[in-house]
């Protein structure tokens, strides 16, 4: 109750939930009130159980591979930047200007990688937030998070070894890595394990709220089976939400949908039990170290998403505002106190380490969120999460440098791609060619100024969908202007949908046939990400306009 009275007046305050919440765990604990001895808060431990797999798979829900086509790129410099720069930047720094112990440094390093899902997922949908940076942040939190969960665990084996007075050269970094990553191995391999059951399982349950508990279960399965073979809960539940949400694209939203109502109450008991961990005493004690971590973990940030997006090519708004937004840090932080403060190994730097990183997650609660908003303002992607005339063409649906020899081998390579990206089940694609090929026969589809828009019939039941091929060096189809064709939009619609087709078709002859500037920064292109910044921008509404709500 109290928990989420606080809660509720930081956000009446314009601050996070989970802030309130730690405030609210401080004053329960034995810095203020002292309500909760050890015993007492041993007493709620399955709550803190349930709370952390929620976090681990929760977090591997939002890497659908699906969805993040075309931008493993930048996705993969990211990894390799943010499990390095950020990393060396703050246990660097604490070792440089402090005597922290080298383990605790080490814990604090790793930890420092971690972003907060919660608090950047909830800006993203207050906001109305939509585009390539959203999808690059939000699956850049899921990457960041998943990074820092196997580092953690490869920092608490090495840990172990690093007790006081022991002899650190004669600690070997083989047999860490070795001992750790077969640890990992299993948590995987568990994980994975449950989630192909229960998807077995669920393709037979209808009702929802058998659904629910069938997931209930199988993820306390999770975290139980991994808790009692002693290696990581939370890399299982992460496996367990990144394998889950791949299975079936009919089921990427199974983690919201099933979670959605009980998850800020265990949340919330969750980040006040954190918060009774806190010792001020210790927080004073840990100030320059937690300050250290605080602006080293800043710096590593925004400079290890800078490099990550300059090494792929990411587009401009990208470069510049993915840092600022990835600072939140909570829900998995907090997870990984909860882990060493169970962990008896670490009794020599458990309160140090909680009081730090708590303070942390205390500061960037505050500031994050803040930064977070000023970087989906900068992107211009707040309020785009509303439909517009071409919402079929995102990152994922368009390829450039697109190569054909002929413009049967062209709309052969479009339809695979519409079939892929939208991931058409049920459909036949030797119909749907078809129906595209006999299209083209009656009359060509090219239009002129290096645009084509082939298009095809649906069955009834899809709406309109649509794919965009890109070359810069042009494609020598027979064209009314004879110039190559530059731009290849194939259109696929059920019989129901054809006013809506002709809207789209006039749309983009109108646009790209009337306005050279257009064409020239589309046509040429880099990645898809810049093509789909370009069709879903502001300077383009007149053209890609938002849709009413019969619409």
């Amino acid at each position: 109750m109290i928990g989420t009275s606080l809660g509720w007046m930081a956000q009446r305050l314009r601050l996070p939930a989970v802030t309130g919440q730690i405030v609210a765990g401080v004053l329960l604990g034995p810095s203020a009130l002292a309500l909760f001895d050890e015993a007492g808060v041993q007493d709620l431990a399955p709550l803190t159980h349930f709370a952390l797999a929620l976090i681990g798979v929760t977090v591997g829900a939002h890497l659908n591979v699906r969805r993040l086509r075309n931008a493993g790129r930048r996705l993969f410099w990211l990894l390799i930047a943010e499990a390095t720069i950020t990393p060396l930047f703050v246990g660097g720094l604490i070792l440089a200007a402090t005597d922290a112990p080298p383990r605790l440094a080490l814990l604090l390093a790793t930890l420092a990688v971690s972003t907060a899902p919660a608090t950047v997922i909830a800006l993203v949908r207050e906001t109305r937030s939509r585009g390539v940076f959203v999808k690059t942040l939000i699956a850049a939190v899921a990457i960041n998070n998943m990074s820092c969960i196997f580092l953690f665990e490869l920092a608490r084996s090495a840990g172990r070894l690093m007790g006081p007075g022991t002899d650190l050269a004669a600690v070997s970094a083989a047999d860490v890595l070795v001992t750790s990553m077969g640890r990992l191995g299993q948590a995987v391999i568990i994980g994975a394990a449950m989630a192909a059951l229960n998807h077995i399982i669920t393709l037979r349950v209808l009702r929802s709220e058998r659904l629910t508990t069938l997931s209930v279960v199988t993820l306390l399965l999770t975290f139980g089976l991994a808790s009692f073979v002693e290696v990581s809960p939370l890399a299982a539940c992460l496996s367990l939400g990144v394998v889950q949400t791949n299975l079936s694209p009919l089921r990427e939203r199974l983690v919201d949908a099933v979670f959605a109502d009980f998850e800020p109450v265990i949340l919330c008991v969750f980040f006040t039990l954190a918060g009774l961990h806190l010792s001020l005493s210790q927080a004073a004690a840990g100030g320059m170290i937690a300050l250290l971590f605080l602006l080293a973990r800043g710096a590593g940030k925004l400079v290890s998403a800078r490099v990550a997006m300059i090494l792929a090519g990411a587009t401009h708004r990208v470069r510049q505002n993915l840092g600022p937004a990835l600072l939140p840090q909570a829900g998995v932080a907090v997870g990984l106190v909860i882990l060493i403060q169970s962990d008896p190994a670490f009794g020599a730097v458990q309160e140090i380490f909680t009081a730090v990183v708590l303070t942390a997650v205390t500061v960037n609660e505050i500031v994050g969120p803040l930064a977070t908003r000023v970087a989906l303002g900068r992107s211009g992607e707040i309020g785009q999460d509303r439909a517009r005339l071409v919402d079929f063409l995102q990152e994922e649906n368009i390829v450039t440098g697109m190569h054909a020899g002929t413009l049967e081998e062209a709309i052969e390579q479009l339809v695979d791609l519409l079939i892929s990206s939208h991931h058409l089940q049920g459909v036949d694609r030797e119909e749907l060619l078809r129906s595209v090929l006999e299209r083209e026969a009656q009359i060509s589809t090219c239009l002129g100024e290096g645009l084509a828009v082939p298009h095809g019939e649906l069955p009834e039941g899809f709406g309109m969908l649509g794919v965009m091929g890109l070359s810069a060096e042009g494609l020598p189809f027979p064209t009314p202007d004879g110039q190559p064709v530059r731009c290849m939009v194939l259109l696929a619609t059920p019989h129901g949908e054809r006013d809506r087709h002709l809207e789209v078709l006039a749309a983009l002859a109108r646009t790209l046939g009337g306005d050279p500037v257009m064409r020239q920064q589309l046509y040429f292109v880099d990645t898809p990400a810049h093509a789909c910044e370009i069709l879903h921008g502001e300077d383009t509404e007149a053209f890609n306009y938002f849709l009413s709500e019969e619409d």
